[in-house]
């Protein structure tokens, strides 16, 4: 799914988190491992801690005091339904309200008394595929009607639509916002474009909704995001001119990611570290797969465009009570020193789930707030210019943005090209959108024993060969089969992507390097739409260029070190020297 952000390393030690830290649908398991990582900065493990140095007290050791899945966390974990619902709604309700039926013509207002057969017969020049879509012919209607004349001559002269377009909605049932405002020929680029700012919204949303969080809270966030969707969605049934429609599709894109970012965020805070992986892909791949399996089919029998907004836009208005349903982010509170207020929340927990937490033990999580906090003041100092100025760290950094685009582009051409599988766009889609459960469920069994880089590599590869030999079928159903078998495998990479960039910057500037790889993310999805519009040149390039991608960014992970089971990197020099003593060819599943 398209959530782009990523869970904080599980023992991280509760700091000023960024919604860039999270990936509803990239952030799997929380840690390099099962068991979680250990981040806090200048902690050791082992025999090498210090005997003198107090043992830390992070929130990810005070859960299991609280209760690491108790029935608190079940019931945030079924509250995370509807804003699951709200990011797959938001995230393709557009491929179903600008959809254009293939079969169209001009539309000639002298011949509406004729059936449609005769007036097409009369008025429409012969072109690709029968008859052409873009001209007729231009003479008197009036005229040759009133001599009986039936049949075109072809020597007539031609010229381009003037009264519009008459449209075949067989295929597709009803009037969408592109076939009112006659988004076809020369302006058949304007769906394309509207969706490309939709994405731009999204980087803008995900900056101010970004800023929100950190500076107001993750609860102010997400009913902020929520509430801007909602205004959108309904102004979208408002619009009469691509601007305006582009207008309300940019602030529908400030929603996108943040609906449901902010709560995912949330649960997988206060879930333990061994269920993360478990909450993480379980929710995307039940919630959101559901979500997105049932929205063509609440398009196809409401078989109205406005209307589909508005059902798929006024349920986001729930969000407005969050507050007194979801707990604000404890470790947001920590890191704006409200401790005690963060204890009173973790009190309700133990009051729900029925356990008890020692006051010793809440006497040691304060104290190694208050020291972490004071560390975390010096890490302050780095930017994400830091980055790039050690070798093997830039490179490593430019890579990941690389594969992170790649892998955006490639998971995005697939969403929006099933338009051009030469099948019914309902039921392919339906199809297509449902390989995220077994995505989800498969990488839910693996991630934490095959790794991360070869798992990332093999599954974008085969995603590529897949789009790749389906672009070189004729056959309809052949090539849909092996475009939606290529979908399942870039789930899969999608889900791994920013889970793995996360793990692989130093913590210092972990945050602010994530958040840069997922704007990238964003610019790649903005020529995505694009992509798929190359179906006008060649039916066969969407599916190339996606194959290409796919195993180019592919090959590109091997070159990245792998994480699983590593002790990951904390300071800007252990990000330099992380993996070095790693090959290539080296497999945690083989080496077990």
């Amino acid at each position: 799914m398209p959530p782009q952000e990523k869970f904080p390393a599980a023992g991280e030690v509760p700091g000023n988190l960024s919604p860039q830290d999270l990936s509803p649908d990239g952030g799997l398991s929380a840690s390099a491992s099962s068991d979680g990582l250990s981040s806090v900065k200048g902690r050791k493990s082992g025999d090498e801690q210090d005997d003198q140095e107090p043992k830390d007290m992070d929130f990810d050791d005070l859960l299991p005091h609280v209760g690491e899945f108790g029935t608190y966390q079940r019931i945030l974990f079924v509250l995370m339904i509807p804003f699951a619902f709200f990011v797959a709604w938001v995230y393709f309700s557009q491929i179903f309200i600008t959809l254009v039926p293939e079969e169209h013509w001009c539309r000639v207002p002298e011949l509406e008394n004729l059936t449609v057969q005769e007036r097409i017969a009369l008025a429409i020049p012969p072109g690709e595929n029968g008859y052409s879509k873009c001209t007729m012919y231009d003479v008197n209607y009036t005229e040759i009607l009133l001599d009986g004349i039936r049949e075109a001559d072809p020597s007539w002269p031609t010229r381009g639509c003037s009264h519009g377009w008459e449209f075949n909605f067989t295929d597709i049932p009803y009037e969408t916002v592109a076939t009112e405002l006659g988004w076809v020929c020369e302006h058949s680029a304007l769906p394309t474009t509207a969706q490309s700012v939709f994405f731009i919204g999204a980087i803008f949303g995900g900056l101010i909704f970004g800023w929100i969080a950190d500076r107001y809270g993750r609860i102010p966030a997400l009913v902020g995001a929520n509430v801007t969707g909602f205004l959108a969605g309904v102004a979208t049934v408002l619009a009469g001119s691509f601007w305006e429609f582009a207008l309300c599709r940019f602030f529908v894109g400030f929603a996108f990611d943040n609906c449901f970012t902010m709560m995912y965020i949330l649960v997988l805070e206060y879930v333990g570290p061994k269920w993360r992986t478990f909450v993480a892909n379980m929710s995307i791949a039940l919630f959101f797969t559901f979500a997105a399996c049932i929205l063509p089919w609440i398009a196809y029998f409401l078989a109205d465009w406005r209307m589909t907004c508005i059902t798929i836009s006024v349920p986001l208005v729930l969000a407005v009570a969050a507050p007194w349903l979801v707990p604000e982010s404890a470790r947001w509170l920590v890191s704006q020193g409200q401790v005690e207020k963060a204890i009173r929340i973790l009190g309700k927990f133990e009051h729900i789930n029925g356990t008890k937490v020692p006051e010793n033990v809440y006497q040691q999580f304060r104290e190694t707030c208050a020291r972490v906090c004071k560390e975390q003041e010096a890490d302050k100092t780095y930017s994400v210019v830091d980055l790039f100025k050690s070798p093997r760290l830039r490179n490593i950094t430019i890579l990941l943005i690389i594969i992170w685009m790649a892998i955006s582009l490639v998971f995005d051409g697939h969403v929006r090209n099933v338009n051009n599988l030469g099948l019914d766009v309902f039921v392919t889609f339906t199809i297509a959108a449902f390989t995220e459960l077994p995505a989800d469920t498969f990488l839910t069994l693996v991630l934490d024993r095959w790794g991360r880089r070869w798992l990332a590599c093999g599954t974008m590869v085969i995603s590529g060969i897949f789009s790749i030999w389906a672009s070189a079928v004729s056959n309809s159903i052949y090539s849909a089969t092996l475009a939606i078998v290529g979908r399942f495998w870039v789930n899969i990479s999608y889900n791994i992507g920013l889970q793995y960039a996360a793990e692989v910057l130093p913590t210092v500037v972990r945050a602010q390097g994530v958040a840069l790889i997922h704007i990238m993310g964003y610019v790649a999805s903005i020529l995505a739409p694009f992509v798929v519009y190359l179906d006008v040149v060649s039916p066969i390039l969407p599916l190339l260029v996606l194959g290409i991608m796919g195993v180019l960014g592919g090959l590109l992970t091997l070159l990245l070190p792998e994480t699983l089971d590593k002790d990951l990197p904390q300071t800007l020099q252990d990000g330099e020297d992380f993996g070095k003593d790693q090959k290539i060819w080296d497999m945690p599943c083989l080496s077990k």
